[in-house]
């Protein structure tokens, strides 16, 4: 069956000029948001997240807490603005409650919950635009907010969509290829090559699925690239930093007073 919009064109270029298994471009901001302990801003073309992480801490409710691990908790907030059908969604809705259930089953094996008992990790997402993978984007930036939080995890985990035009692969699908293609979302762990999630919300051929699953965990190792490169340079960074703070010690007021009386 024939696509109702010009998916891919003769000269093998999609609607927004990338070939097929190309990614789109990729900015991470790992600066401090707020009181969060760990924070993460990752844009994926026009689709743009924000992830703060809380905790390790003392569970708000303890009839929630687990003697033996850390309970993780996603809460996902979208801004009305960050779509164009400007509908507001609440914490209750289908979709959201969706996304928030595949973060947390995505990263329960991957964050070493074991060394933190009776104590909780809140990840909180806020969804700031949106124009296709966003599963993808919430798992890439939770994975960054968790590393600089310092929160110990396994590995990595890097996510990206993909979907199939007539017999072609894509990867890293917009918002008008996910609603005219059928389509998958993979998250997978680079040094071990496990895979933490694989899920489809429309129907794939079976013969397609082995294609593009392969394309998929081969393009978060490349995402894996940019992720580690951002956390590489924000660490240099901070070791800067206090190196200039312990070569240029803090004025002491007292010291100074004594040092003009002499």
């Amino acid at each position: 069956m024939s696509s109702r919009v010009e998916i891919l064109n003769d000269g093998g270029f999609r609607s927004d000029g990338r070939k097929q298994y190309e990614l789109r471009d990729i900015t991470i901001d790992l600066s401090q948001q707020g009181t969060a302990d760990g924070s993460a801003i990752i844009t994926h073309g026009l689709t743009q997240v924000m992830v703060s992480v809380f905790g390790p801490r003392e569970a708000k409710m303890r009839s929630q807490t687990l003697h033996d691990r850390a309970v993780l908790n996603v809460e996902i907030n979208v801004a009305p603005f960050s779509t164009g059908e400007r509908r507001k969604r609440s914490r209750a809705d289908r979709r959201i409650l969706e996304l928030a259930a595949a973060i947390e089953s995505t990263f329960e094996p991957v964050v070493q919950t074991s060394l933190y008992p009776r104590s909780q990790i809140d990840i909180y997402v806020q969804v700031l635009q949106q124009d296709g993978g966003l599963l993808q984007a919430c798992i890439n930036a939770t994975t960054l907010a968790l590393i600089t939080a310092g929160v110990p995890i396994l590995d990595f985990v890097c996510a990206v969509s993909g979907g199939v035009h007539s017999t072609e692969p894509l990867l890293d699908l917009t918002t008008l290829e996910e609603n005219d293609l059928p389509n998958l979302t993979v998250a997978v762990m680079p040094r071990t090559r496990k895979v933490t999630l694989v899920t489809m919300e429309t129907r794939l051929h079976v013969d397609r699925f082995r294609d593009i699953f392969e394309l998929a965990c081969e393009a978060g190792q490349a995402i894996h690239k940019e992720m580690k490169r951002a956390v590489k340079d924000r660490t240099v960074a901070l070791v800067g930093a206090m190196d200039a703070g312990a070569k240029h010690p803090a004025a002491d007021p007292e010291r100074d007073a004594m040092m003009e009386d002499r």
